[in-house]
């Protein structure tokens, strides 16, 4: 029975490593370096038990600075055709299309929003002006490594800025993203999905 809680605790730490997400990798890796830590503390496996106790506060702590990262991110406007948009586009191209089927190569979006994290592209927002600070969104993609992060927070409390005062979400790719929509503050109205900032 002891044998099989650090199998556990070692197939935790495994798995962890598969994850393209950084949150996950981290939870996944806390709890498993948690059950090897125990495991190595009933076989008196001292220095094991205080490595994978160390693992288990410097995910913690990571994991704690990923949630309060905000200051990291940049905002970074572009322009239909722009270099860094294409590039990026392209190169989620399949990982874009499990999320969102629909989204066309050439989605017509007039204004576009990049958010970067100490330099890396992290997320990318595309929509056409409806006017009036209104933006349809096309596409609010975040790469898979930030995909459990802030960068959606953090873009809507910076559009405003921008100018952009009320986000509609229409069609079949809001339906697919209903719970996220409403965890994110959107409201159901009218068949579509809207947020108003500031």
């Amino acid at each position: 029975m002891i044998e099989m809680i650090g199998y556990l605790g070692s197939i935790l730490v495994l798995v962890s490593m598969l994850m393209s997400s950084v949150v996950k990798l981290r939870v996944i890796n806390t709890i498993g370096s948690g059950v090897f830590a125990a495991y190595a503390l009933m076989i008196h496996s001292y220095p094991t038990a205080l490595m994978n106790g160390a693992l288990v506060g410097i995910n913690i702590y990571n994991l704690v600075k990923l949630n309060q990262r905000e200051q990291a991110y940049d905002l970074v406007e572009g322009a239909r055709g722009d270099g860094l948009l294409r590039y990026l586009l392209d190169y989620y191209r399949e990982d874009i299309r499990t999320y969102f089927p629909d989204f066309p190569a050439d989605s017509g979006a007039d204004r576009a929003y990049i958010v970067c994290c100490k330099g890396n592209p992290a997320g990318v927002l595309l929509g056409t002006d409806n006017g009036q600070g209104t933006l349809q969104v096309l596409l609010d993609y975040s790469t898979p490594t930030y995909r459990d992060c802030s960068i959606g927070a953090y873009l809507y409390s910076k559009l405003p800025s921008r100018g952009v005062h009320t986000l509609v979400f229409a069609g079949a790719a809001a339906q697919a993203h209903a719970a996220y929509l409403t965890k994110m503050g959107f409201a159901r109205e009218n068949g579509a999905y809207i947020k108003r900032l500031g």
